[in-house]
């Protein structure tokens, strides 16, 4: 899907999702840093962003800390290995939440609950109308809905993309829908 610049409002902030937007994502979940992989373009994408004066936050569950199949230290060195990618591309990342609680435990950050996108629209100071939430997932999507923040699907996860993008038309008939990172901040920036 094209969209001129003209059609999209250049955001005060961007809310991206980690696997499949970032980086690859796995069924299996990134359990090492060594798994941890950029998609091509993801970081200079990031980086582009941050020269636009745009915040960009990250915005993630990471259920495998729940449900013990990856303890603290690995998981700080993986978000250590990424942060350190995208600062060495020349992208800032302006907040992170993440919520590391299993499916079942009722919290109210876990998307699709939109706990960690309001976190992220505090922190980076700006409101809902304001950003823009970048995911690969229906969750994500209803994350943002719930937020009232606008939605952008990428279709680099690892899910049916096709599927993801009808069921989200349901309750968000107008989202946009790009390949990657890339696609979308194109869209954003106005240099598609």
């Amino acid at each position: 899907m094209t969209i001129s610049a003209a059609e999209m409002e250049r955001p005060s902030a961007v809310l991206l999702d980690r696997d499949g937007v970032i980086n690859f994502d796995s069924p299996d979940y990134i359990l090492t840093p060594e798994q941890w992989l950029p998609i091509p373009g993801s970081l200079q994408s990031i980086a582009r962003l941050t020269s636009a004066g745009i915040a960009v936050s990250i915005v993630s569950n990471q259920s495998a800390l729940g449900r013990g199949t990856i303890n603290q230290d690995s998981f700080n060195a993986i978000y250590a290995k990424m942060m350190l990618a995208i600062e060495q591309a020349g992208g800032f990342i302006s907040h992170v939440a993440y919520c590391p609680h299993a499916p079942d435990a009722g919290c109210i950050c876990r998307k699709p609950k939109p706990g960690m996108v309001e976190d992220s629209l505090a922190a980076c100071g700006v409101t809902a109308d304001a950003a823009v939430m970048i995911g690969d997932s229906v969750r994500d999507m209803q994350a943002a809905d719930a937020a009232g923040v606008n939605g952008i699907l990428v279709q680099s996860g690892y899910g049916d993309a096709e599927s993801i993008m009808q069921t989200t038309r349901q309750f968000m008939p107008s989202v946009r829908a790009f390949d990657d990172l890339a696609a979308a901040v194109d869209a954003i920036l106005g240099t598609s």
